[in-house]
């Protein structure tokens, strides 16, 4: 049976925080029920085109899906459960504010299905939290960190941002320290990108300066240092994880064409989907998708479809985001084409800078080749005619 992993957008946040360029934005509980009915809506339509499959994974993204009564996420995935294939070990995931959690609703959702949380904490200093406009402090955290232990959470991931406006290197480490004393079993720690559209980008010369470039790198370094002293492994550039909880969800997006795991597919507003060969996204116009889901078989996609040339560019630039790397042995199951015939003189190129290696049949990234992956990638881009 075919592997599937769905994503669920719950747009809802109770502040738009200044660095975030996702699609969130506040919404009263009016707005929010109507909006997860006519979700319920779309899931059960679309799982009819979905019957061979089996779903490995569930993560409900935003937004701040915490954000939303728990009655309604326990009903959404109550219909995913109903119309869809669910595997029995399924990773189903929820993204969590520090803010909107208590006891009660913890339990609820743990007995609901929950079995795996992604708190956002971003800073364990609180005068870079209120900088990024987080409606927690530290303490909420800790607090909530605790009640979702006590709930039952036994795979939980902690969300970072190092590189932020006036951090300097000891307050990362600070913060990176304080996490991994908590033993959550995965921590992704992302290095600030200033998105255009955010209030960061537009109003940047108010905030203090970023830290520069050499800082940048030592934050960077650290990061790897500190959670390997902990016992976490590094699996994707920004992504670390205690033996066994690896996140599977992303693993799906990562590994497209790898391990028999090859479609991927989002509900909701703005939310994005690979089927095969082909991608697709639903309008991210409130007002067009709540009318769209009165009858869901019409709703508003944009789709495109992915040439070969595309699909291997995807697959060796997702691939090598991993540590592990690329296998040649599955980039040629998949394409019908081995990997060293198409590029040749690159991969020749990177691996005598010391950028690139190869080993057991994987390519993979060199931790110096890691610092400048972008230009290393960037010479995938041009793929000669098969």
């Amino acid at each position: 049976m075919n592997q599937l992993g769905i994503y669920i957008h719950i747009p809802f946040c109770v502040k738009k925080c200044i660095y975030c360029d996702f699609l969130s934005f506040p919404a009263d509980d009016a707005a929010k029920s109507a909006y997860m009915a006519a979700l319920n809506e779309e899931i059960k339509a679309t799982a009819e085109d979905y019957a061979e499959y089996q779903v490995q994974t569930i993560f409900f993204g935003g937004g701040t899906p915490s954000c939303i009564a728990k009655e309604l996420i326990k009903d959404c995935l109550s219909t995913i459960q109903t119309h869809f294939h669910i595997a029995d070990n399924a990773e189903i995931s929820l993204e969590l504010n520090p803010k909107t959690a208590s006891p009660e609703k913890l339990e609820y959702l743990r007995a609901a299905g929950i079995n795996r949380l992604s708190i956002g904490l971003q800073s364990a200093n609180d005068n870079e939290l209120k900088l990024l406009g987080r409606i927690h402090t530290f303490k909420d955290f800790l607090t909530t960190y605790m009640w979702a232990r006590n709930a039952g959470f036994s795979n939980i991931n902690i969300d970072l941002i190092s590189a932020l406006p006036g951090q300097s290197l000891k307050t990362w480490q600070n913060t990176l320290h304080a996490v991994c004393m908590l033993e959550p079993e995965h921590i992704s720690a992302y290095s600030l990108i200033v998105e255009e559209g955010t209030k960061l980008f537009d109003c940047i010369s108010q905030y203090p300066p970023l830290p520069d470039e050499e800082t940048d790198r030592l934050m960077y370094y650290e990061t790897k240092r500190l959670l390997s002293e902990y016992g976490y492994v590094r699996y994707e550039i920004s992504n670390y994880a205690k033996k066994g909880f690896e996140s599977r969800h992303n693993q799906i997006y990562w590994q497209r064409g790898c391990d028999h795991i090859r479609d991927y597919i989002g509900l909701g507003l703005g939310a994005a989907s690979t089927v095969g060969s082909r991608r697709y996204r639903n309008t991210d116009n409130l007002s067009e998708y709540m009318e769209d889901c009165k009858t869901p078989d019409k709703l508003r996609r944009d789709q495109v479809q992915l040439s070969r040339q595309e699909l291997i560019a995807e697959f060796l630039f997702l691939g090598l985001r991993r540590m592990q790397g690329i296998s040649m042995a599955e980039f040629e199951r998949t394409f019908a084409v081995r990997l060293d015939s198409i590029y040749p003189k690159v991969l020749k190129k990177w691996k005598d800078a010391g950028y690139l290696d190869e080993k057991d049949g994987f390519w993979f990234l060199t931790e110096q080749g890691i610092d400048i992956s972008n230009v290393i990638l960037s010479d995938f881009v041009e793929i000669p005619n098969l």
